[in-house]
């Protein structure tokens, strides 16, 4: 039997999908606060450093909104391909006006970027979006990124990855609901319709230590795991600056 279409593209571009996603998603940031947070201190700038970083798939711009508030000198640009998503990150962004912009862009579509997105940025970030990409464009991706930061530039993901072991996953199932009931709940009575959607969701979330190689692979150095959490981890590394 055929492996279901991936229908991903298509529920990101559907007001319906992005509104219904984006009211779990209000829910989970409460939980999530605190490792966008952590995400923010791993880039190595002052607090009045000024700095431009890509927020890559940046939904309504929750990893933006840590960085530009621990750094007021910051900009963001964020780049997504739903102008559903756009549309509602900009309500969430007002607060930042003047310090942001957003940019189209497919990070699924391999190739050249947009104008939109500067060619040597400061810094970048990914989150919670890169477990949509097959691991070939995961792996392109990373190269991609590393060929716009400027040297000694930063790229950290925070996304989940997938266990190799079922034990693991088990445990990981069995922690995440006593630590949250109402998405236990969620989870345990999806209807036919999310499950299918959850089910297409989550089809390449991978484990994560071929992504540590992919950043490798694609030149980046101080290649490590800084934080995890079960399923959830950031994970990065750093362009190499040229010998002093």
């Amino acid at each position: 039997m055929s492996e279901p279409a991936d229908t991903n593209a298509a529920i990101w571009q559907s007001a319906e999908a992005v509104e219904a996603w984006a009211t779990e998603a209000q829910r989970q940031e409460r939980g999530r606060e605190a490792h966008r947070r952590f995400m923010a201190l791993l880039l190595p700038f002052g607090e009045q450093d000024e700095f431009t970083f890509l927020d890559l798939g940046a939904g309504t711009g929750a990893a933006s909104r840590a960085i530009l508030g621990m750094y007021p000198r910051s900009t963001a640009v964020l780049a997504d391909f739903s102008a559903e998503m756009m549309k509602a990150g900009e309500r969430e962004m007002r607060s930042w006006a003047g310090r942001y912009r957003y940019a189209e862009f497919d990070m699924a579509a391999a190739g050249a970027w947009p104008a939109a997105i500067p060619a040597a940025l400061d810094a970048v970030v990914t989150s919670m979006c890169v477990h949509h990409l097959p691991d070939d464009r995961k792996q392109s991706l990373f190269a991609e990124i590393a060929g716009h930061l400027v040297p000694g530039g930063w790229y950290f993901n925070y996304d989940p990855v997938s266990a190799a072991d079922p034990l693991v996953e088990a445990t990981w199932d069995r922690v995440r609901d006593r630590e949250d009931p109402e998405g236990a709940g969620y989870r345990h009575h999806r209807s036919p319709s999310e499950q299918a959607r959850w089910d297409n969701h989550v089809r390449y979330i991978a484990p994560l230590g071929p992504q540590l190689e992919y950043l490798r692979a694609a030149g980046f150095e101080g290649v490590e795991v800084y934080w995890r959490h079960l399923e959830n981890v950031i994970f990065g590394g750093c362009r190499p600056a040229p010998p002093s």
